[in-house]
């Protein structure tokens, strides 16, 4: 019984390990994308939004993902 209970638990961990790259995708992907709308929206020349909006998404990613990885080793 306690290792039908334990299998489970791996594969649990197992789902969400594999669901963090593509949640960190995700997020990076539309940070980045609403950075290229508001530079088209108020351009400028260096396009700073799109590089604002890109570093920020790979931060809250970053975030997300030692939250995730603290949460899994409680």
């Amino acid at each position: 019984m306690s290792d039908n209970r334990q299998d489970k638990n791996n594969r649990n961990k197992w789902i969400a390990l594999i669901n963090i790259p593509i949640q960190m995708g995700v997020i990076i992907f539309l940070f980045s994308w609403f950075g290229g709308w508001l530079d088209d929206k108020y351009p400028n020349p260096k396009n700073i939004y799109q590089i604002i909006f890109t570093l920020l998404g790979v931060f809250i990613a970053l975030y997300n993902v030692i939250r995730q990885v603290n949460q899994l080793n409680k």
